[in-house]
């Protein structure tokens, strides 16, 4: 099948105001399925999210034996009996929370499970997953390759008890042990022991989420989970607005000098998103509350950044197309992980800005911006979803600027492509 043609991003010469409701957060929406598939009893989801992720979530935990039931914006999730012995593939696509979740689910299950993905899912780092599973006596196949496709061989339980891991390269590693944790015999003593830690934010919607549940965590010392072994308890919840999300369209009003509303904002939340509060000034704009929304307007000039996104690295594409439009250098750091996640951000960000007449350059551990005057050219997206985003921030301010794959945006957001040209064309002033 032929690859879609590039799509030209709307490009908008006078400020963006608007309101925008954005749909539910995928980070917590599949993390709400797991714990709802390892649940006590059904529960119901309230406005998840229906994307290319969370479906792939869902494929996944079907396969192991859990059912859910869509009607319109309720999901009806009733959980495994974990006695699955028949062997099954699960298909990761390109979802971290699906490649790095789901198999220590397969490991209290009897079945042999092979998980794989797309081409470039075989290039996300696994190793620790891996190497996590076999130092709680999990049979796991992998061909020394260290990342998909593997196999996981259950035994139908796992005692649990201390382990140690390494999840310097992504939080995923720890709240993937963690959501499961209180199913294990002994419950889960797990450390981290390397150097750093990113997105925090994430670990913190893990156990929030759990303890929500009925589980019991300790969280005394610094890089530590004590998981009581225990039932986790059917919850019925409303899912979140994606704050991640909510991301592109505060980039709008800032770069345009407009304003926006993002309804329904949470209050209090864990998501990494919610750093938009603290980014929007620090590009010079200002934020207000207003009932339940949050309303973001830009300010006199659009300023240069220096910020460290080591918590909320999700957000370093968008931030650094802002930056690329600034009157001011900027500095992006604490964001060496990016270099495992859908592609490698860093890399990519920097061949697209520069491409497009632009000065940014790679650091170890982040992104230096210097904005100059940008020209139209096409933006590839590298299958990644937020590099879509940063690609739809620069359209608004550089005419014919294509964008490669818009499509890719469904990993997060539905029909995100038609919303998008909608409000940046129907609401021009």
């Amino acid at each position: 099948m032929n690859a879609p043609l590039p799509w030209l991003a709307p490009y908008r010469d006078t400020p963006f105001v608007g309101e925008v409701l954005v749909p539910g957060s995928k980070s917590l929406t599949n993390r709400v399925l797991i714990l709802a598939a390892l649940g006590d009893g059904p529960s119901v989801l309230t406005r998840p999210l229906g994307s290319r992720d969370t479906n792939l979530m869902s494929a996944a935990l079907t396969a192991l034996g859990a059912t859910i039931d869509r009607e319109g914006v309720v999901w009806t999730v009733g959980p495994t009996a974990l006695d699955r012995s028949e062997p099954t593939t699960i298909d990761c696509g390109l979802a971290g929370t699906v490649m790095r979740f789901v198999p220590a689910i397969a490991a209290l299950t009897s079945a042999a499970v092979t998980f794989d993905g797309d081409e470039h899912a075989r290039k996300r780092p696994m190793a620790t997953t891996i190497e996590a599973l076999r130092l709680l006596d999990v049979v796991v196949d992998d061909d020394g390759r260290g990342s998909l496709p593997f196999v996981v061989r259950g035994s139908g339980q796992v005692v649990g008890g201390p382990i140690e891991v390494d999840a310097s390269a992504s939080s995923q590693f720890v709240s993937a042990l963690l959501l499961v944790g209180a199913r294990f015999e002994e419950g889960l003593d797990l450390r981290h022991v390397g150097a750093t830690l990113p997105s925090m934010p994430h670990i913190d919607m893990t156990v929030a989420e759990l303890r929500r549940r009925g589980v019991r965590i300790d969280t005394d010392e610094p890089h530590r989970w004590l998981v009581h072994p225990g039932p986790i308890a059917a919850l019925d919840v409303e899912i979140e607005p994606d704050l991640s999300n909510a991301g592109v369209f505060i980039a709008a009003a800032l770069v345009t000098g407009g304003s926006v509303r993002i309804r329904n904002w949470p209050a209090p939340t864990d998501q990494a998103g919610d750093a938009w509060r603290d980014i929007a000034p620090a590009f010079g704009g200002t934020v207000q509350q207003d009932g339940a929304d949050l309303v973001f307007t830009a300010g006199p000039t659009l300023n240069g950044v220096d910020l460290d996104l080591h918590e909320v690295g999700e957000l370093t594409p968008v931030i650094a197309a802002i930056a690329a439009l600034a009157e001011g250098p900027s500095k992006l750091t604490g964001i060496a992980h990016l270099r495992g996640h859908e592609t490698d951000r860093l890399e990519a960000l920097v061949t697209e800005i520069n491409r497009l007449g632009g000065d940014a350059e790679e650091l170890e551990n982040g992104i230096a911006i210097r904005p100059r005057a940008l020209h139209g050219d096409t933006f590839r997206t590298y299958d990644d979803h937020r590099m879509a985003h940063a690609a739809v921030v620069l359209g608004l301010r550089v005419p014919d600027l294509f964008v490669e794959n818009v499509v890719t945006t469904i990993k997060t957001y539905p029909n995100f492509a038609p919303v998008w040209e909608r409000l940046m064309t129907e609401l021009a002033t």
